[in-house]
Order: structure tokens, then sequence, then C-alpha cells
């Protein structure tokens, strides 16, 4: 072989992927950029955003690019169509899982993309409802979860049923004001690895429930709730049903956990006892509280939230309780947390602290899930053993 013909070749053996390096994130430079991208940076850090499902190289770019001055959505936008165009271009590079995981990564990054946009417009519900079908894309070829429409008097709830194999109990996951069905699926993937059938749940207020179905908050999601605990009851009769709920949605599971005598266990990640008591001096997360209730009126929408009560007493008031808490977390303090746990009505319950966990736990994801599959099986199928907190 000559010297000239390796010199020919040597440019095809290395190939350079560009990506942003991850930025200092110091004041000056934050203090530069919008009222929005400042926000979106605090609201969403790297973990909660991997949370939600995106891919930690995309958390990071996505990141670096707002800090270069690229608004959020356009940057997270860009970067799904990049996942995409490497499902697109190279379909034979693409193989299954491959178009699998660049599918989830596209959906997540749109997902991410609508965070902070307040109003329910027109574009928000595209933007939702293409994250929705590259998600459905993924579950076609991964064979591994599968799209639920529930009838209720109120309106249509959308979700997703990860199935177990040899299932022996069920298990509805809903989110909270902000991340919904799809960006807990990690939780779901956890149950159904344990043999927990995962209903992900849009809610009332959520996800595609919401903006593909017009179905919002009202004081008669209780309704609602039902429909999806009858969709498991029916689908596996006398299996064991639990419930778990992340952020905000804690405070509807436990609310829902007291009053359904089919509810076997809950799991509080996030939630707090009085939900209607958020001020409207928070802000945004406010702003998303009222159009969670699809209405601009604010004091209708407290109305609707004033519904949702976790420490009131039912008639499965017994059921067992698991708290799980950051000790970091800055939106729900160990004084909320601790509140909730001594005023909950039953008398089995639990709360495991995380000292340096963020709100829901992102920046422990792998065990945060562990912990809930493994208490909830063992609360719905085994011995009712108390979580080794160590």
């Amino acid at each position: 072989m000559t010297a000239q013909h390796e010199t020919a070749k040597e440019p095809s053996l290395i190939v350079t992927r560009e990506f942003a390096a991850r930025r200092a994130e110091s004041d000056d430079v934050v203090s530069t950029l919008s009222i929005e991208s400042q926000a979106a940076l605090r609201q969403f850090s790297i973990e909660r955003t991997v949370g939600y499902g995106v891919d930690y190289a995309d958390a990071v770019e996505l990141r670096a690019r707002v800090l270069d001055g690229q608004d959020w959505r356009s940057a997270a936008t860009a970067l799904a169509d990049a996942c995409l165009h490497r499902v697109h271009v190279a379909p034979h590079v693409a193989g299954g899982p491959t178009r699998i995981a660049y599918l989830r990564r596209a959906s997540a990054l749109l997902r991410m993309s609508q965070m902070m946009m307040l109003s329910d417009t027109a574009e928000r519900r595209a933007i939702f409802a293409k994250a929705a079908e590259l998600y459905a894309h993924a579950a076609e070829l991964a064979r591994d979860r599968e799209r639920v429409r529930i009838a209720t008097e109120q309106g249509v709830l959308a979700g997703w049923l990860i199935p177990a194999v040899g299932a022996v109990a069920s298990a509805v996951v809903i989110g909270g004001v902000e991340g919904w069905a799809m960006d807990f699926d990690s939780i779901g993937e956890a149950l159904a690895a344990r043999g927990i059938d995962a209903l992900m749940l849009d809610a009332p207020g959520q996800g595609e429930t919401r903006l593909r179905h017009g179905h919002h908050l009202s004081p008669h999601w209780r309704q609602a709730y039902g429909r999806a605990i009858d969709f498991l009851d029916e689908s596996a009769p006398g299996r064991p049903i639990g419930i778990i709920g992340n952020s905000m949605g804690g405070s509807f599971a436990m609310a829902v956990a007291v009053d359904d005598r089919r509810i076997g266990a809950c799991c509080d990640n996030g939630g707090i006892i009085a939900p209607w008591m958020v001020p409207p001096s928070i802000g945004t997360f406010f702003s998303k509280m009222v159009a969670f209730c699809g209405t601009e009126d604010a004091g209708q929408a407290v109305e609707s939230w004033k519904s949702v009560t976790p420490a009131a007493d039912g008639p499965n008031a017994g059921y067992p309780l698991l708290i799980v808490q950051g000790g970091a977390d800055p939106l729900v303090s160990m004084e909320l947390a601790e509140a909730l746990l001594h005023q909950a009505p039953t008398g089995d319950k639990q709360m495991v602290v995380f000292s340096d966990g963020q709100h829901c736990v992102y920046n422990h994801q792998h065990d945060r899930d562990a912990l809930i599959a493994d208490w909830l099986r063992a609360r719905l199928h085994g011995p009712a053993t108390a979580v080794d907190p160590r």
C-alpha cells in the first residue's frame, strides 16, 4: 500500500459530530437573557429536564444554546429536528432500537419546547400533538406500551398503558401542573419491570387530555379519576390497584386514595396539603394552575383547586401512604412535607427524604423510581413491609 493511498483514505477515518459545550452559567451571562429564558433556565435544571425524558446530551446542548442567546422554544425544537434527521436521513443506520431512541428523544424535546407557553394556542396544541405522535410511533416499534383513551362524563382522558409481563397489580401514574404522562414514563417502566401494569394518565388539565380533548380541571375531577380506575379494574378484575402522583399530582393521588376503596396503596412525590393556597405572586406557576382549569378567571380556578383535599378523611382512610420528599426542594419545604405527612388521615404512612433531592427528586431518578416501584409492589402484592430508607 503506497503512502499516497494511505493519505487518500485518512479523511474517512475521522468523523466529527459538533455539539455546543456546557456553558458557565454566571449571573452576568444569565442576566443578559430574556425574562423567559432566565425563567426557563431557573425552572428546568438539567436534572429535571432529563427527568422528563430529555437525553442528557440534549439537555446540556439546550442550556448552552439558550445561554448563547437562542430562545428556549426554538432551541428545543431545533434539537428535536436533529434527532428526527438521524431517523429519516439514514434509515439503514437507524435500526429499530436507534429509531425508537431518537423518536423518544425528539418527542421529549418537543414537549420541553412548549413548557414556557402559558396559553393553549393552536401552535402549542400542534407542538404537543406532534410530540405525542412521535411517542406513539416509538411505542409501535418497541411494542412496549399502548395509547389509551377513556371516556368520561366530562370528556376524554388520554394516557399510555405500559403493560407488565405476568402482571400482579396495576397502578395509575400522574404528573403535575407541568410534567405529564409521557414525562414520567420512567416510573411506569420501573413499575412494569416489577409486575405492575402502569397507566400513565393525562388527568383533567394535563397533556393530551387538555390540549387535544379540551378536558380541564373542574370540581367534578374525581369522577374522571374514577373512570381511570374503572379502566384498570375492568381490564383485570380483582387485581390490586395503586396510585402515584408527582408534584401537584401527589395531592390529587392522596385525595383519590382516601375516597376510593379500590386503591390499595398511594405514593405522593412532591404534593402539598392545600394546592389552592399557591399565591398569585408565584407568577408563571400560578398562571399555569389557572390554565389547568381552562379559564382566565383566577377566582374560578381557585374554586376548582379547593376541591383537591389530600388530607381529608374518607371511606378508604387507612390506605398505605409513601411520601417521597427532596430535602433541597425549592418548591415544597420540609415543613410543608411534614405537615402533609402528619395530617394525612391514614395511620399507615412513611416519608422517605433524599437529603439533597430537588423537587420530585429528579436528581436521584433511578433510586426514586426503584423506591416507589418496590414499595408499591410490596404493598399491593407482597408483605406489607416498611421501606428501608438507607
